[in-house]
């Protein structure tokens, strides 16, 4: 055991899944901690809703309360996790936690994504620090990676599978041939997905999450609101069989960029080479693909969430946090946020793009449409025709050459216009090599 033995208390506030499993690791671990690290950590008090989850836990009642202030209020507790999720009150949780003196840990990406300017600034002026590796990449130590073993790159791409639910669903419609409904429908019966799952197949879950690990990467405040994001509803089984058969697959992928000309931030379905690292990671995995001036191109994989691995990520930012507090070590500031990088326009982005139409089966269709694209100077690389069952449209499919994403909108809002051509909205995937 250590020189120095050190107790650490710990306010749990939230038993939902993720909770359940942080208690049910600090009880397994306790002894291993002390051993190993002199860190005699405490679940002091735990906060839900529902007594007889804490039961369930083995909580013994007399470190339990329903309500969250008692948590934040003891003066005993050292550190806070917040396993709650949305605005209020976790948002309250923190104020109340900071403003006592105490260090937070949270897997709450969708206020951090949108709120750590405030919450940061609230923890700096308290001496407190705030961690979040749960809210970013799940059971993946991502936010450690950035923050220690790659924090002497400069980072240049982020470009990670960052929710587990798409891409579960995904990987089926692609190995399957199945549409989005029902698999999302069987997302559900499975527990990959929520009952409304909005955040998921929309995207605002990987928005979040790609604007915090932007935001440490860059050092430069990022924001779910600056991130452009698009979700999976409209990808179909025959967009897959297409980009399947050009050696392509398609992806939910959030992407971080460092450029000239700013920061590149943006979630939406991507086609990636099959040759490609993430192209492979399939199911409910994510993974997160890194490159950095130094070490060059990296990879990150691992399950994003349930009870498991978001406790494990959980414990290592609260174990991170007992360590300096039994060395005396002041608050480590993950995201200095030093730089102020202008934020690169959506309209502004530079990629290839698949683009697939339903139209009219009859002649000078193609002339239209291709005298549309030679007028708004995006250049096409390949054209697929596929007849279509009823006889009475096509499917043609462009895939354009580099070409700017303002250009692009151009392309469809023309072809829209044109008379009797379109028979269903088109599908639009960028491409990256």
């Amino acid at each position: 055991m250590p020189s120095t033995t050190r107790t650490v208390n710990v306010g749990l506030i939230g038993l939902g899944t993720v909770g359940g499993g942080v208690a049910r690791v600090i009880a397994r671990h306790h002894d291993e901690y002390l051993s190993a690290y002199g860190i005699d950590l405490r679940l002091k008090m735990a906060s839900a809703l529902e007594p007889e989850r804490a039961a369930e836990l083995g909580i013994a009642p007399e470190a339990f309360t329903t309500d969250w202030h008692d948590v934040v209020a003891d003066p005993e507790i050292d550190i806070v996790i917040e396993l709650i999720g949305g605005d209020h009150p976790a948002t309250e949780i923190f104020e109340s936690a900071i403003a006592a003196g105490k260090h937070v840990v949270s897997a709450n990406k969708a206020l951090l994504g949108r709120r750590i300017d405030y919450l940061g600034s609230l923890a700096a002026q308290a001496g407190v620090q705030i961690r979040c590796e749960a809210a970013a990449g799940g059971g993946i130590p991502i936010v450690n990676a950035l923050e220690h073993a790659l924090v002497a790159n400069g980072m240049l791409t982020i470009a990670g599978i960052l929710n587990g639910t798409t891409n579960y669903i995904l990987s089926r419609m692609a190995s399957e041939g199945l549409d989005f409904d029902d698999v999302l429908a069987d997302a559900q019966r499975l527990g990959y997905a929520e009952a409304d799952p909005t955040a998921d197949v929309d995207g605002l879950d990987a928005a979040a999450k790609i604007a915090i690990l932007a935001s440490i990467a860059f050092n430069s405040r990022v924001t779910i609101d600056d991130v452009h994001a698009e979700g999976i509803r409209n990808i179909t089984p025959l967009d897959l069989e297409i980009a399947k058969d050009m050696g392509y697959c398609v992806k939910l992928l959030a992407h971080a960029h460092r450029t000239e000309e700013g920061i590149d931030v943006r979630v939406h379905p991507t086609m990636l080479p099959l040759s490609h690292q993430l192209a492979t990671v399939n199911g409910v995995y994510n993974a997160i693909y890194v490159v950095g001036d130094a070490v060059g191109e990296t990879m990150f994989f691992g399950e994003g969430a349930g009870s498991g691995p978001a406790a494990s990520a959980v414990m290592g930012d609260v174990l991170e946090v007992a360590r300096h507090l039994q060395a005396g070590i002041p608050p480590f500031v993950g995201c200095t946020c030093t730089d102020k990088l202008p934020l690169v326009p959506m309209e502004e982005l530079k990629t290839k793009y698949y683009i697939r139409f339903a139209v009219a089966d009859r002649s000078g269709v193609r002339a239209a449409m291709a005298g549309v694209f030679a007028s708004h100077d995006v250049s096409v690389h390949s054209v697929i025709q596929r007849g279509k069952k009823d006889g009475n449209s096509v499917d043609i499919t462009y895939v354009t050459h580099t070409a700017r994403e303002k250009s692009v909108r151009a392309v469809l809002a023309d072809i829209a216009k044109l008379d009797d051509v379109l028979r269903e909205e088109p599908s639009v995937i960028r491409v990256e090599d």
